[in-house]
Order: C-alpha cells, then structure tokens, then sequence
C-alpha cells in the first residue's frame, strides 16, 4: 500500500494482479478458480495477487435474493434421462439473441461447476444412490432444474466465500466503486485500475479515495436493480454499469430485462408455491382502503381465473406470449394497470379469490385438471391458501416471518418489478470483453439472450467465472502490475476524479436522492415490461436532458451519504440513457413484444376487451414480436460525442460450435464429430487458449 496527495486530498494505492469487483456467487467462484490455477502454476502465495473490491458483502442480489424455491439450472443429471451439452445449448438459445458459442460453454461447464459446488458444500437434494434428480423450470425442456431451497444463491455465496477466506484472499469490504482507471485509446485501450471510496470514512472533506491497480480485471458487480422503481433486487443494488461504458465496455441485449410478481415492503419474488396456493389477489387506495377484486371482471369463469394464478406460479415471469385468451399473463398487466391508476395491489393468503357476481365461488373440486392434480399430489387440498402454502412449502411461510411480514394474518403488498438483466455487456467465449484483459461475469455479462430457463443465470456466473479465470491463468502475465509508463496519465485521471468530486460539495445542482427518484420513475413507466414507443423516445430525450444538467451543473451534497449517493446517481444517469437509447432503437426496428415485456400499438392485436388504455381510453393492443430479429443481437455503445451519448448497431448472433480437437497446440473447428482426450487446460500452453 501507498499513500499520495491530490489535490490536498490523500489517495491510497493498492498492486494486485487481478482484481474483481462484486462479492456475489459468480465473482468469489472466480477468485476461488483463479487462486487454484495460480497455484498450479507454481505461483508462490497466490493471495497476494488476487483481491475483491465490494460495495458490502452482506449486499447484492446472490446474497439478497430469491423465492419459494430458487432454482439452479444444470445439464441432466438424472440416472435414467439422458441430455447433451448440444441440447443444453438450444435450450438457452430458443429464444434468439443468444451467442452460440457462450451457449455451448456453459452447457459444458455446468456439471463441472455444479459439483464443484456440492463440493463446497452447496446443500443440493440427492437420494441415497447419491443422484441430483431434477426438476422442470420455465422454458425447460428436460428436468434440468435443482435448488437448495429458497436461499441458494445465498447458500452458493457462503460456501464459496468460506474458500476464498481459507486461501487467504483479501476482500476491501464497504468501497463505492466510482471510476475506472484507462490508458491507451482504440486497440491498445486498458483499463489498469478500481478507483473506489471507502464508505465508512468517505465525506465532504475526506473522500477517502483508494485505486486498485492491476493487470487483469473481473467485473461481476450484478444488475443495475435499483434502476427501477418496482423492484426486487435488494436495496442498494446499483451495479456499476455507467462507470463501465464511460471506460470503454460495449453492451448487448440492453433491452432483454425479467419482470414478475414480488412482494415490495420485503423485496422477494412471489413466484411457486405462493401463487400455486391461489391466494386472493385484489387492490385498495393508497391508504389501503376500498378493496376491489379487480381480476374477477377479466376472466370468464372462477376456474380459469383461479388456475391462472396457479400457472403462474410456473410461468412466474411476464411473458407476452401468455396474455391472449385469459391466460397467466394477463395477471401482471392488471396489476400494472392498477398501480398506474394509484392503486395498491395485495396477495391475501387468508382468504381464496373472490368471485365476480357472475361467478360461481371458489371450489377447489371445480378447478382445471392440471391444477387439481398438482395440489392433490402434494396433499394441499386445504380450504385457505395459507394452508395450501403450509402443505406445500412451509420455509415459504418462514422467510417472510422473518423479516416481519405473517402471512397468516395480513395480506402482502405486491408489484410487476424489475427482477433480471438478461442483457449486461459483451463478452467473447472465456467471457472477456472488448477490452482485452478485462472480464465480465454474472448478471454484468450480457449471456442470456431473450430468455432463458429459469435459474440457467446462477449457471451462467459459475461457468463465466470458471472460464475468466482459466484465460488470465493460462494468457496473461500473473506478476503484478508495473505502470511507471503511465504515472502521467495516472495522475491526471485522479485530478480530473477529484475535481469532480469537489464540484458535488455545496453545488447548485439536483439533489442525489432527487435524481435517482427520476431516474427509477422515468424507466419503470417507459421501459419496463409494457412499453409504447411515443413513451420511450419521450424518456430517452428526458434521460439525455438530465445527464447533460448533472454534467453541467454536478449536485448539491451535504453529507457523506449525498457524496455516495451522487456518485451512484451520475453513473446511473448514464446507465439509463444506454438502456433507453436501446429500447428506442429497437422499438424503430419493430422488434414487438418478447422475452418480458409488451410493446403497446393502436393498430396491434388485442390484448382484452376490456381492458383500455388509461390515457386514451381506447382499448389495449400490442404489437406480436418480430422473430426475424432473434438472429442479431444490438450491441451498445457509449460514445460522448454522439447526440445521445451512445451508438447502436445489429451484430450477428455467434453460432453454436460443433466439435473441436487440438492441432499444434490450438484448438481447431472440424465438420465432423471428433472423439479427442485433452489434457487439463490449466497445463497447456497458452497457445492453446484460442483467443
């Protein structure tokens, strides 16, 4: 560690070989493989050349987040059910979007990952011969799926993290990641360091700034969740994805988020058993009186309105495809247009659906087969959903108690909220970006394409991680980094960092909280799951707007929290211009409603007779998704000197390889199926990491 003066304000410098932003289940699972290749390359005391730089550990989305039974998404591991890597992958790209090649390797990569997993001591559900028998999850085609219950992903980061502890890596816990450090420009562009603030010391006069210089950087920093107002990514979950594209990044697949049923006043998805109870879903006021049944007016008959929230709970995610003829989806857009009328929707549990005076009343004997069937299997033929819930998964019951909420006995608040970025930035197949030396896991890696199986993310950040650290191991330089050359260029990034800073404190521009407001409001109403084009063009010049005022004219910061917090709201600024700017362009290009969102259109298909569009009073239609558009991807680009800060271009969607075997220490496509052994890639020669 050093220690030097800018600016009159003291700056701390940290050497690491590799640093990783983000302390989730995809960047510890990197530090843990990356520690294991150094080791093997006879790298004395790899510890000290590995470091992770996080926001808070106790934060983020693996460790935050989850539902009635998270699910992680593997290839088939059952005795009797036979799957292929080459299936895994048409399973991830049937919906378009998706590069090929990333498709294959994470596929390839799951079981490896997934027992490496079990390993360290995931508590994943095997019978006593000692097979993972799966189950189906949402655009599964084979029983794929497992979970360890409703934390998972937070059972994955514990257990990972209790490697990482015993291999000695240090982790710089509490530091706002504010910039990223470039030298070069075009080709040569590197990014050589982390500059962060250590929030417990940082304020208005001491920003207590610290730069993390490296050879090799690994961003896995998740979802920009917070930049929406309804939302269930834990609180505080802002990624850093404006401090990536200023330093470079492109990004792919912006316009691909997840939205679905949550519960708010605690952040967790309401998808499983909570809807398989059918609870009673109805609205109020916003000070919670004049209840309102409000589904019942929309489905023709207690059966098919009870059973569709059933089915969602297994076609949890909004899906356009699922709104015509009554069915599932139809769900999350009365419940959007409910809370667009400034009204406040619940899930009862204590009480079944309520019938429309034309209806007959709930009867569990008069439900349709599939559903009937279901809860008669998993005896919860009970007379309340509570109990229904009970017999089905009473650790459901339990994660609300424990944060306040009884199910029992008060109804749960509920919103269509942001929940996944399929999208994030571009990555070649070892998941490294455009910038040479820098890698991109987790949900920051645009991987996913339109949509994928549910759980296939957890899959993802595993296997991105695995490979990330297989290519810095095996290509790059492992000693630590020497940036003498660039002391000049170092320095003035660091004046013109705290420069900035120093315009925030007593500033005449927005407050931070201000800005933030705007930006969540301004993205759930235009670019969440129903989108119009005249809104979202209308958002995008709004969101330009406010990023050239924040520009101009900084924020007005009083205290140590306004400091954090206006160094999120800029990045963030930028963030939703890049989103916005994506939905925009492909809006233009007509690509309709897929994936989870709808595209609104006068002249579109109807999506009920009924129901109407608030502002115009005409009835809702949407526009049917353009499929010619799921072979090209729209990468996205910042650039300060375009009108709107970012470029936008269509790129081919990489095909999925077909077989592989070594020639002169490289690995080379053939056209027909080749049986070949290779050795460990940690021991071959970096020739034979195809770059």
């Amino acid at each position: 560690m050093k220690s030097k003066k800018f600016i009159g304000r003291n700056v701390l410098f940290y050497d690491y070989n590799t640093i990783i932003v983000g302390s989730g289940a995809a960047g510890t699972n990197c530090a843990v493989h990356l520690y294991e290749f150094m080791a093997q390359k006879g790298v004395q005391c790899p510890q000290d050349r590995i470091a992770l730089v996080t926001g808070g550990l106790d934060l983020g989305a693996s460790r935050m987040s989850g539902s009635d039974k998270q699910t992680y998404y593997k290839m088939g591991t059952s005795p009797d059910v036979p799957d292929s890597a080459a299936d895994f992958a048409k399973s991830l790209t049937a919906a378009g979007c998706c590069h090929g090649d990333l498709a294959l390797a994470e596929a390839v990569g799951s079981l490896r990952e997934f027992y490496h997993l079990v390993q360290a001591g995931v508590p994943f559900p095997h019978d006593s011969i000692g097979s993972y028998v799966g189950y189906k999850t949402d655009h599964d085609p084979y029983e794929r799926a497992t979970s360890a219950g409703s934390k998972t992903s937070r059972f994955m980061c514990d257990c990972l993290d209790a490697q990482l502890r015993r291999y000695g890596i240090p982790i710089y816990d509490q530091r706002e990641v504010a910039s990223l450090l470039t030298v070069g420009q075009a080709d040569a562009k590197r990014i050589i360091g982390v500059v962060a603030m250590d929030k417990r010391k940082a304020s208005t006069k001491d920003y207590a700034v610290e730069v993390y210089l490296c050879r090799n950087l690994v961003l896995a920093a998740g979802g920009p969740g917070e930049l929406y107002k309804t939302t269930v990514y834990p609180q505080g979950q802002v990624g850093i994805h404006g401090l990536a594209f200023k330093a470079g990044l492109a990004a792919e697949n912006l316009t691909e988020s997840q939205f679905g049923l949550a519960s708010i006043k605690f952040r967790w998805n309401v998808s499983g058993s909570y809807c398989q109870a059918v609870p009673r879903i109805f609205s109020t006021d916003p000070d919670g009186n004049d209840p309102r049944d409000f589904l019942a007016g929309y489905f023709p008959t207690m059966s098919k309105m009870a059973s569709n929230i059933f089915l969602k709970g297994y076609q949890w995610p909004f899906d356009p495809q699922r709104i015509e003829s009554c069915q599932s989806s139809l769900i999350d857009v009365l419940v959007f247009s409910e809370n667009q009328k400034g009204r406040r929707v619940f899930m009862d549990f204590r009480q079944n659906p309520a019938p429309a005076a034309s209806m007959d009343k709930f009867d569990l004997e008069k439900l349709e087969p599939e559903v009937r069937r279901y809860l008669q299997n998993a005896a919860a033929l009970k007379d309340t959903p509570i109990g229904r819930l009970y017999a089905m998964n009473p650790p459901a019951i339990e994660i609300y108690r424990e944060n306040g909420i009884d199910l029992a006995s008060e109804p749960l608040e509920i919103a269509v909220c942001a929940q996944h970025n399929n999208g994030g930035f571009a990555v070649d197949k070892w998941w490294q970006s455009n910038i040479p030396q820098t890698f991109v896991i987790g949900e920051m890696a645009g991987t996913h394409g339109v949509k994928g199986p549910g759980g296939s993310a957890l899959n993802s950040g595993q296997v991105g991680g695995l490979r990330a650290a297989e290519y810095i191991a095996n290509v790059y330089d492992l000693t630590m980094p020497d940036y003498a050359d660039a002391h000049s260029d170092i320095n003035r990034r660091l004046n013109q960092f705290i420069v900035r800073l120093d315009t925030y404190v007593d500033a005449s521009g927005l407050s931070p909280a201000r800005a933030l407001s705007e930006i969540q409001s301004r993205m759930t109403a235009s670019a969440a799951h129903i989108r119009r084009p005249s809104d979202a063009r209308k958002a995008l010049a709004a969101a330009v707007e406010q990023y050239r005022t924040i520009q101009s004219h900084g924020f007005s910061v009083r205290t140590r929290a306004d400091l954090i917090q206006a160094v999120r709201a800029e990045h963030m600024s930028l963030t939703s211009v890049a989103f916005l700017k994506a939905v925009v362009t492909l809006l233009e290009q007509g690509g309709g409603s897929r994936g989870s969102y709808l595209v609104l259109n006068d002249q579109g298909t109807l999506i009920h007779p009924d129901i109407t569009d608030p502002a115009a009073g005409t009835p809702l239609k949407f526009e049917p998704e353009n499929k010619a558009l799921r072979d090209s991807i729209l990468r996205v680009t910042c650039d300060p000197e375009a009108p709107e800060f970012f470029t936008c271009e269509s790129v081919p969607v990489r095909q999925v390889p077909t077989s592989f075997t070594v020639e002169s220490g490289k690995y080379t496509r053939v056209d027909t199926p080749v049986s070949c052994q290779l050795e460990g890639l940690a021991s071959l020669p970096p020739a034979a990491i195809e770059r």
